[in-house]
């Protein structure tokens, strides 16, 4: 056994850094599982709330963000007060019921206030869990960070695939939810005890980093040049990510035209998102984190012009599945590195307490994801969605510029 890993075992917390790595692993796939599981049945809640009012339905989903955004300044609190440890359970699952909620809704007004719940929940999980991630990476020594958002991916993925099926069965949301909901318990009663905790991490940690650690009980951080560019960034990211999480499958029932057995728009941008995750520090190595991310803003500028202009060019349906996807694949694998990367930068570069930098890093993302149903909502109700899907086109072109930036200079986790 290496000396490391003689150190994790000093703590009741502490395992081998592979059994930690995978219970990360889990919670992340977890999360995915979740928010697909959401995602994959939009439409039925569109067709049964909202119905040929884009608008409306805009509205309503802006109850997530509104969670999400109301919940920054609570996750980093929690985070550094009480240890990450806690929070990863109590988030997931919150998370979790919420979504079983949300099947069980029957007025739009109960919706709302779960979809919020879940917003709240999902900001939770998000903190926490990449301050785990950044925790174990620094075990490490080098870049992983981007497997874990893998296996956020692969339980999205999974979540789309089951989703799909259910739908093809004809399974309600309320039996469909309840499914998922019990499998993520599961999981967290398996892997909760190979949680790190920061406070009860310290013996396993360099005097430098526990004392650094002891510093996120400060209540107040001026944002570091560093955070606010990287927050940027982050904030296009997750315009694109709303336009394709909420929105990828009323487009593919509502331009595309598709029936029940081709309406695989969100399936397919999931599955190349999870090959991307996988694939990123491979591509790291090969091409660096900024080219990386310029590769992934084109990606997703040439996938949402692909989809938008020749995606209804043909009369064939068949063909308007393919090209569509073909747009949506590459819009999925660009997106995939970019979430992952930043939360690298930030680990790798920030001076600021992970668990503080990681709230202040959302907290200006995030408001692209209060931005984005409203924005969609309404230029699909004046005009098109694939109008608004060629704006949020554009954010690719954004992020290749925003990437000449000296920060995504190359650094030293780099590998």
């Amino acid at each position: 056994m290496s000396a490391s890993n003689e150190i994790l075992m000093e703590n009741q917390f502490c395992y081998s850094k592979e059994k930690i790595r995978m219970a990360i692993f889990s919670f992340f796939f977890a999360q995915g599982l979740c928010m697909s599981s959401w995602a994959s049945r939009i439409p039925y809640f569109k067709e049964l709330f909202a119905k040929d009012y884009a608008f409306y339905w805009g509205l309503i989903l802006f109850m997530i963000p509104v969670g999400k955004f109301i919940a920054i300044p609570l996750a980093g609190y929690l985070v550094s007060r009480s240890g990450s440890r806690r929070i990863v359970q109590l988030s997931i699952i919150g998370y979790a019921l919420s979504l079983w909620g949300i099947g069980m809704a029957s007025q739009v007004y109960l919706l709302g206030i779960l979809l919020f719940s879940f917003g709240v929940f999902w900001n939770l999980c998000d903190i926490s869990f990449n301050t785990q991630g950044i925790e174990v990476e620094r075990i490490y020594g080098k870049t992983i960070m981007a497997t874990f958002h893998g296996g956020w991916s692969l339980g999205a993925c999974t979540g789309a695939l089951v989703g799909f099926i259910m739908i093809l069965l004809d399974i309600t949301p309320v039996f469909h939810f309840l499914l998922i909901t019990a499998l993520i318990i599961c999981i967290v009663l398996w892997k909760r005890e190979y949680l790190q905790d920061c406070k009860e991490q310290q013996e396993c940690k360099p005097v430098e980093v526990a004392s650094e650690k002891a510093k996120t009980r400060k209540l107040f951080y001026k944002p570091e040049t560093l955070l606010l560019q990287l927050g940027l960034v982050g904030l296009f990211a997750l315009i694109i990510e709303s336009a394709m999480f909420d929105w990828s499958a009323v487009y593919f029932e509502s331009v595309v035209h598709a029936p029940k057995s081709l309406q695989i728009g969100f399936l397919v941008f999931m599955i190349m998102m999870t090959i991307g995750r996988f694939s990123t520090n491979y591509a790291y190595r090969l091409f660096g984190k900024k080219t990386v991310l310029q590769i992934a803003g084109s990606l997703i500028f040439i996938g949402f012009f692909l989809s938008a202009l020749l995606g209804n060019a043909i009369e064939s349906t068949l063909w308007k599945v393919i090209i569509n996807s073909l747009g949506f694949m590459l819009v999925g694998l660009g997106i995939s590195c970019i979430v992952p990367t930043l939360y690298s930068f930030v680990g790798d570069k920030s001076k600021t307490p992970i668990g503080i930098a990681l709230t202040i890093l959302s907290s200006i993302s995030f408001i692209g994801s209060l931005i984005a149903p409203l924005l969609i909502g309404a230029i699909s109700q004046l005009s098109d969605i694939r109008i608004a899907y060629l704006l949020i086109g554009l954010l690719g072109g954004c992020i290749v510029a925003m990437t000449n930036c000296r920060v995504f200079q190359s650094s030293k986790t780099e590998q």
